[in-house]
């Protein structure tokens, strides 16, 4: 009797501190960083950025993959269904994490229940772009042109994107034929050759478009002005109410242990608090704005019920 329990301590130990050993230890093998989105969009920076630093912190190979589709619920729905280990990852955004819960009728995984969030890591705005050979040049011009030339073809690749458009003919009076696309860099493409009319762009993405002269920015979808873009006005100056601020950050499925989580989000908190950090991500067009895994799940949930409301303000139709 005496000899089993001692046994059942020793095994009562042991597992105690397994977690410890298993966030020391953490990690001992590849990770993967699961983009739902295509390469070159605003996501996909902030994750190769995001994972050359854990990949050089940890001494591991971290492989970013992209799996776009679905407005980005391909990509997600395959880290909800990964083994809750930390070794995958997803860069969710507001469109997998909230959007999607009112733009999709069927959303094959629960944006609160089926993930751990480690951190947010930044966010960004929108800019409306348009082929540079449109004769208008600025957003009144634009709001004229498009109301004198209906049923423009606005392409969106994102939730934010589409709510854009649809708040674009809601709040400023247009008619547009919406588009969709896997991605937003798909959409920009497509402007740029013609194809369709406008879009809305992350700043990621749209800015060194517009420094190339190969698209032209109107206004920005944040509340007021941004200073990475200081001679675009916001689109809330001539429609009141417009807003559309994004943004991004890792997640890794529920039931990842707590303390794997916490060395997830301490690494990351790291890097992104050097000056540096903050300058290679502004220079892809986002900001940094962390939120540790408490604060970012509660921050989720708010954002749930905010673009729900969104979405139904703009009259969008689940699809």
């Amino acid at each position: 009797m005496k000899l089993r329990l001692g046994l059942l301590v020793v095994l009562l130990a042991t597992l105690s501190v397994l977690p410890a050993f298993a966030a020391d230890d953490f990690p001992q093998r590849p990770l993967k960083i699961i983009v739902p989105f295509p390469a070159g969009a605003g996501p996909d920076n902030v994750a190769r950025l995001v994972g050359q630093h854990l990949q050089d912190a940890f001494g591991q190979t971290v492989l970013i993959e992209n799996r776009a589709g679905a407005l980005g619920s391909i990509g997600a729905q395959e880290v909800a269904r990964s083994a809750p280990d930390g070794y995958t990852l997803l860069m969710g955004t507001n469109t997998t994490h909230a959007s999607n819960v009112a733009t999709l009728k069927s959303l094959p995984y629960d944006p609160v229940k089926d993930f751990a969030p480690v951190i947010r890591t930044t966010t960004t705005a929108m800019v409306l772009l348009v082929n540079p050979k449109l004769t208008a040049r600025d957003l009144p011009q634009f709001l004229s042109y498009a109301k004198a030339n209906p049923n423009l073809t606005a392409g969106y690749g994102s939730g934010a994107s589409q709510i854009s458009i649809a708040q674009l003919q809601s709040r400023g009076g247009l008619s547009l034929v919406a588009a969709s696309y896997r991605g937003v860099p798909q959409a920009m493409t497509d402007v740029m050759a013609g194809v369709i009319d406008l879009t809305f762009g992350d700043f990621s993405v749209a800015i060194p478009q517009m420094q190339g002269g190969t698209l032209r920015g109107i206004a920005v979808t944040s509340a007021t002005r941004n200073d990475l873009t200081p001679g675009l006005p916001a689109l809330a100056e001539a429609m009141p109410g417009f807003e559309a601020t994004i943004w991004y950050g890792l997640f890794a499925p529920a039931g990842t242990p707590e303390p794997i989580v916490s060395k997830l989000y301490a690494e990351c908190a790291k890097y992104l608090a050097m000056p540096e950090t903050r300058k290679k991500l502004a220079d892809v067009g986002v900001m940094v704005a962390p939120l540790a895994p408490a604060e970012f799940g509660t921050f989720v949930r708010s954002e749930v019920a905010r673009w729900s409301a969104e979405v139904k303000a703009a009259g969008i139709q689940p699809q």
